[in-house]
């Protein structure tokens, strides 16, 4: 069985940063079986979802990747959803909404997959993608394929048993509630309403919150008390309406970027002894100054 791929792949447009050079080897699965297969054939490949929260080296990336925007097949049975990882937060709040289930109305805003969400336990305005969570497969580091029950995956603010592990989300699957359907659109327009005015749309091209809140701490409060908000690099700035949010606003590069969250980073480290840690994920490519940078960060 032959799986798509495209070599020397142009990642740029496909980034919500819309940075990024080629990549070597892009694959796109679209089920299990087909993602089974490239992984068993290409070991060391790396698996991304959406790119919402990305930042890809300008220079590309020498080694291969896979793209899980193609496996994307959602099913509801009565209450429960069973929702393959490639599938777009936005897509998955709005077919529950239309089948009168409740509790993915904070993901309408949400620019990533679910996969990459079940990952980093995304959350917002109250809701957060495992208070749902019935079980996830995932692919273990030893490639087998095996399900966990919510109580297994450790869930935690901003982290899961996927990074711990280093497990691959395939499938998800959900127990929602029923709810009226206007009940459910008004909270999914008052949460768009509140995303828009906290944070830059993606016509602005930005990968969402840059930094973890630390401990019973706001990262962006940090950030403003050090007045990132006019902080500039290259095409790089942070945004005027909320410090840890960083836009690419005139053709910015990858080192654009991450010289301006160096300068984030040492500025609150200098004032306040705090080492914010990244949100963001990077593919390096051969820019050792790049590649420098982001390990001091990740420390």
């Amino acid at each position: 069985m032959a799986v798509s791929s495209v070599k020397n792949f142009d990642i740029k447009n496909l980034t919500s940063f819309k940075i990024g050079g080629k990549i070597s080897e892009v694959f796109f699965p679209e089920n299990i079986e087909e993602f089974t297969q490239i992984l068993n054939e290409n070991p060391e490949i790396r698996v991304f979802g959406n790119l919402s929260n990305t930042l890809i080296s300008s220079l590309g990336y020498e080694g291969k990747i896979i793209l899980t925007t193609k496996m994307n097949s959602v099913q509801i049975d009565g209450t429960r959803i069973i929702a393959d990882c490639g599938v777009k937060g936005p897509k998955l709040s709005q077919i529950a909404c239309e089948a009168g289930l409740s509790g993915f109305e904070f993901m309408i805003g949400f620019p990533g997959s679910v996969g990459g969400e079940i990952y980093m336990n995304a959350s917002a305005h109250g809701q957060s993608i495992s208070d749902n969570l019935v079980s996830v497969t995932c692919l273990t580091q030893e490639g087998k394929i095996v399900k966990y029950s919510k109580e297994e995956m450790n869930f935690e603010y901003r982290k899961s048993r996927c990074s711990k592990d280093n497990l691959i989300v395939l499938q998800t699957e959900f127990e929602l509630e029923t709810k009226p359907q206007a009940e459910i659109k008004a909270k999914m327009n008052e949460n768009l309403e509140f995303r828009k005015s906290h944070q830059p749309l993606l016509n602005l091209p930005n990968c969402g919150s840059i930094f973890k809140n630390p401990q019973n701490k706001s990262a962006g409060m940090l950030l403003d008390s050090i007045g990132a908000k006019n902080f500039s690099i290259g095409g790089a700035r942070v945004w005027e309406n909320h410090a840890n949010f960083i836009v690419n606003n005139n053709n910015g590069t990858s080192t654009d970027v991450l010289e301006l969250m160096f300068k984030m980073y040492t500025e609150v480290k200098n004032k306040y002894n705090i080492k914010l840690s990244p949100e963001i994920i990077f593919l390096g490519g051969a820019d050792e100054k790049e590649n420098e940078l982001w390990q001091i960060m990740k420390k």
